[in-house]
């Protein structure tokens, strides 16, 4: 039995890649391995089934396809609100998983005919069981975060302090 905490840490994408192969080839041949990581796309990666802590306690736990499945499907446009009002006037709730994109638990197919019926074009409409590993644990968690989630500034907010070009001061604007 191998137990690893964050063992993707500080590797370039080589050694990531080295990691999975060799934890493949040791659960392949009989092995367990434990991985604890907050990384959770690598987790998802290589993981057959999978616990989801949330403020100590599990929250979720099972094989990585029944779990995702449950993740619903995640829309995104460019114009979110007018995406948002079209899934409401179709009925279907969203919860909002990015500044432009929602997760519902709707039928990918009833969301793009929602959207398609309102005009509004999709840039990404991804179906349950590649919904992915970070929007199930932020569903998950959601009522016990820590913190709450900070908002993602809006598209046309402007620059944000230390990303703009430089001011004639030497600082960033």
């Amino acid at each position: 039995m191998l137990i690893l905490d964050e063992p993707a840490n500080g590797l370039d994408p080589a050694g990531i890649h080295w990691m999975r192969q060799l934890l493949r080839h040791y659960a392949d041949r009989g092995g367990t391995v434990l991985l604890s990581s907050h990384l959770l796309h690598e987790i998802e990666v290589i993981a057959d089934e999978i616990i989801v802590i949330g403020n100590g306690k599990i929250v979720a736990q099972g094989h990585k396809e029944e779990l995702l499945a449950g993740a619903g499907t995640f829309v995104r446009a460019e114009e979110a609100d007018a995406l948002a009002r079209a899934l409401s006037v179709a009925g279907i709730h969203v919860t909002p998983a990015t500044a432009d994109g929602f997760v519902t638990d709707a039928d990918p197919v009833a969301v793009g005919k929602a959207a398609a019926a309102a005009g509004v074009a999709l840039v990404e409409l991804r179906p349950g069981d590649r919904a992915g590993l970070e929007d199930l644990f932020l569903q998950l968690t959601a009522d016990n975060q820590r913190d709450p989630l900070a908002p993602t500034p809006a598209p046309d907010a402007g620059p944000r302090p230390g990303f703009g070009p430089p001011d004639p001061q030497g600082g960033q604007a």
